[in-house]
């Protein structure tokens, strides 16, 4: 394993390490508003993980609120008894980048606890997909992960269904309008090529199930590893 991937590993383990002290501490309840409980897990991580920056938006979503996309700005909400909700955050750790997405369940509810379930099983279905491939675009790996989506009964919920992670801060295009890192549908680029300094990526891949009928939405984010 080479040190990037190595080093993005461990940062993932600690962002995992943040929700789970998040969760054994009680803060998921109702009663909180989103930005309290965003506000609550920032706090955290800077007292007992010693991060500061976040090198993307914090985002706590719920009811409501998880069928919106990533670069929506709903209404901050309570959260309510019964509630589904989900993290998406990106702290910085000892300079490497982590990000990661988990949907939690407040009460029993048999909708709310399938589309959970069903998110996490397709990431891990993609994850697969992905490390058979030898020539993938970002559009052909979008593509896939919203044909996968429809395939669970759902709908897809964000522009974008991934992109690279690195060393804060990571690989930007040359034009900003490139989306060459993003898993886009008009991202024609092989995404598993190497990097223009020959190094290999690394890539996250974000799932974001909506249920419109039901008006919930569910959310799994992390860094690809071969399983």
């Amino acid at each position: 394993m080479n040190e990037t991937r190595q080093r993005l590993i461990l940062a993932e383990q600690k962002a995992k390490e943040l929700f789970d002290t998040v969760e054994k501490r009680g803060s998921i309840v109702a009663g909180k508003s989103e930005k309290e409980l965003s506000d609550e897990i920032v706090k955290i991580a800077k007292e007992d993980f010693g991060t500061e920056i976040h090198w993307g938006k914090k985002i706590v979503r719920t009811g409501i609120n998880t069928l919106q996309p990533y670069i929506a700005d709903p209404p901050n909400l309570i959260i309510q008894k019964g509630d589904i909700l989900f993290f998406d955050f990106h702290p910085v750790f000892e300079d490497w980048e982590a990000d990661l997405g988990r949907t939690y369940v407040l009460g029993n509810d048999p909708l709310k606890l399938k589309i959970k379930k069903d998110v996490e099983a397709a990431w891990h279905e993609a994850n697969a997909w992905y490390f058979k491939q030898t020539d993938l675009t970002g559009a052909g790996y979008f593509n896939y992960v919203n044909d996968l989506t429809k395939r669970y009964g759902y709908e897809f919920g964000n522009a974008i269904a991934g992109h690279i992670l690195g060393r804060y801060p990571h690989e930007q295009p040359d034009d900003p309008n490139d989306l060459c890192l993003d898993v886009h549908p008009d991202n024609h680029t092989n995404i598993l090529q190497l990097d223009k300094h020959g190094n290999k990526r690394h890539w996250m891949l974000e799932l974001h199930f909506v249920d419109r009928k039901n008006n919930i939405g569910a959310f799994f984010e992390q860094l690809l590893t071969a399983e």
